[in-house]
């Protein structure tokens, strides 16, 4: 509709169209087309804008999230194992989505990239814009300050002349940390002073630091690695690749760059919460107490705890998880053993009821395999089946059922230590077979089915004595104590225990701290260092008498300004008189 249709629109230009409603006979309006290159330098606009930049960093941070829900390959590949055993129908969905491997998914890094190029294209202009900015001479005086905020006038100085008044405010604003440039405009003269251009310049360093950050996150994740190991109690590990449980390179890492070196476990410290009755046995702290020794160096104690990573030889060793790993024995029907290890028992909840696999591929007639649950705290439930009710050895039973057959492993397919695949086997105690499931606890031997052996829960505690067969359970020790009163012997230090850790080795990590540094320090400078400009002029009124002028003018919200334009006032030329003459006149304006 054009304006003369409409005579109370607001006043438009005579050739004003309105493209929504056109009047017959009008020249239609042709938009440009862009092209190519058009668009080309819209989308760069766009991903290059400020507004684009904070986006992507918010869609960074939700696509993290995903990482913490989940088990990552890269950190706990065996709880990627276990979730899929628990999650058989959802675990592939998800594992198609790459939401076990996040931080290196293809979603991830297209945001990460994006992010990182659109930080650069804000970076680059601004950086340019403000150099010039800082090169550039503060702008002439308005011609009318009293239109500016904080405004406000003061007599001049007895003895004073206008000149030497406006060169006395320039010396104080340069030493208040100003730029200044006098300006004398018609005999009017007048000083233009500005600051707080370390705004921008913090600005500028925050995100440049931002870049920084991502720069060596990218770095690190390239030439460092991350592998884990279980390590029981009076267990050694040797930095080299083969020592590894699971081990995750950067894309330019080579096993030759590991740094040879011993970190023994010598026991692991659990703490729970035994007074308080609401959080009976909530663990209250974990402390690995280890060895570690270079080459050509001599072995050093340290301590590992969950917050507390021990650094050592390039490499940050983190505690991850912990659990017990009952020494399990196994002897063929001749009496020789075929088998013997501290087995790693996976834990299933707070109270560390745990589950773990015995598998036996050669001595017997054929590959025996057990799975077996041991419970440090044995408590039977109404149904019949037991559990831990405490994570502490008060009460350690270890059961096994025994399967028989093609473990699976002859094949060189690799299989998991913490799985055994039951399909190829028959299983000879526990479940449907009318055979009762093993039951031991530390220090006793039983038979195995089908008179293949025996199996014996070893008892680990120093100067234990030796495991009795389950012939003599019923008879009397040296003592004259029978098995039912050692029972109630202290099983503290019966089972060994088995620290799961993390060692990370990461060559940016003093450039991530410094870069983080600088962001915070940008940060804070740009949040609450304040960009003024504030002029004076004398200005000679009709009457003939001069005054003083100030007035302020910010960039972006400054409470402060007029408080400030007040106080450099009064300490130049004195406080405002209280009688209100035009001498000395202060007003503010909105």
């Amino acid at each position: 509709m054009s304006p003369q249709s409409d005579p109370g629109a607001p006043s438009r230009p005579a050739d004003h169209i309105d493209s929504a409603e056109q009047d017959p006979g009008e020249t239609p309006i042709t938009q440009p087309k862009l092209g190519l290159a058009g668009w080309l330098r819209f989308a760069w606009r766009q991903l290059t804008s400020m507004r684009t930049a904070l986006l992507l960093l918010l869609l960074l941070a939700i696509a993290a999230v995903p990482g913490s829900l989940v088990p990552q390959r890269s950190s706990d590949p065996n709880g990627v194992t276990q979730y899929f055993n628990d999650n058989a129908g959802l675990a592939p969905i998800l594992d198609g989505f790459q939401m076990f491997d996040v931080y290196t998914s293809a979603w991830f890094s297209a945001i990460y990239l994006l992010l990182f190029v659109s930080l650069i294209g804000c970076i680059i202009p601004r950086t340019k814009h403000h150099f010039e900015a800082l090169r550039a001479r503060p702008p002439r005086t308005p011609a009318r300050l009293s239109r500016l905020a904080g405004y406000t006038e003061r007599a001049l100085p007895e003895g004073d002349t206008a000149a030497a008044a406006i060169d006395s405010a320039a010396k104080q604003l340069r030493q208040a940390g100003y730029r200044v440039e006098r300006y004398e405009l018609r005999g009017v003269p007048s000083v233009s002073a500005e600051r707080g251009y370390l705004r921008e310049t913090g600005n500028l360093v925050f995100h440049s630091a931002l870049v920084g950050v991502l720069v060596a996150v990218g770095f690190g994740g390239g030439f460092g690695f991350s592998g884990q190991r279980v390590i029981v109690e009076g267990q050694t590990f040797v930095n080299t690749l083969a020592a590894f449980d699971s081990f995750n390179p950067g894309r330019f890492f080579t096993d030759t760059w590991l740094t040879p070196y011993r970190l023994s476990l010598e026991n692991l410290d659990a703490v729970y919460e035994t007074r308080n009755q609401e959080a009976i046995g909530q663990p209250l702290d974990f402390t690995a107490h280890v060895t570690v020794q270079g080459q050509g160096e001599d072995a050093e104690e340290r301590t590992v705890k969950v917050n507390e990573p021990l650094y050592t030889h390039g490499t940050d060793v983190y505690l991850l998880g912990n659990g017990y790993a009952p020494t399990i024995t196994v002897k063929n029907a001749e009496g020789e053993v075929v088998f013997t290890d501290a087995v790693p028992f996976l834990p299933q909840d707070a109270n560390l009821t745990s589950i773990g696999v015995v598998k036996v591929p050669d001595g017997m007639p054929e590959q025996l395999g057990m799975v077996g649950f041991f419970y440090p705290t044995q408590t039977e439930l109404t149904s019949g089946a037991y559990t831990s009710s405490y994570p502490d050895l008060i009460l350690p039973v270890l059961t096994l059922n025994v399967y028989e057959g093609d473990l699976g492993i002859d094949e060189g397919t690799p299989t998991s230590v913490y799985t055994l695949d039951t399909s190829t086997l028959t299983q000879l105690s526990g479940g449907d077979t009318g055979v009762d499931s093993i039951e031991l606890k530390p220090g006793e031997t039983v038979e195995l089915p089908n008179g293949l052996g025996t199996v014996t829960f070893e008892d680990v505690t120093p100067g234990a004595a030796p495991a009795a067969d389950s012939a003599s359970d019923a008879d009397a020790d040296s003592d004259g104590n029978t098995d039912a009163d050692a029972a109630d012997r202290n099983y503290a230090q019966s089972v060994s225990r088995f620290a799961s850790f993390d060692i990370h080795h990461d060559p940016t990590q003093m450039w991530v701290l410094a870069f983080a540094a600088l962001i915070l320090g940008g940060l804070l400078v740009s949040l609450f260092v304040p960009r003024r400009r504030l002029w004076v002029k004398a200005v000679t009124k009709p009457g003939g008498s001069v005054v003083l002028e100030y007035a302020a003018l910010a960039r972006g919200d400054d409470p402060g300004l007029a408080d400030a334009v007040t106080a450099f006032a009064d300490k130049h030329a004195g406080p405002a008189a209280a009688d209100g003459t035009a001498g000395a006149i202060e007003k503010s304006s909105t």
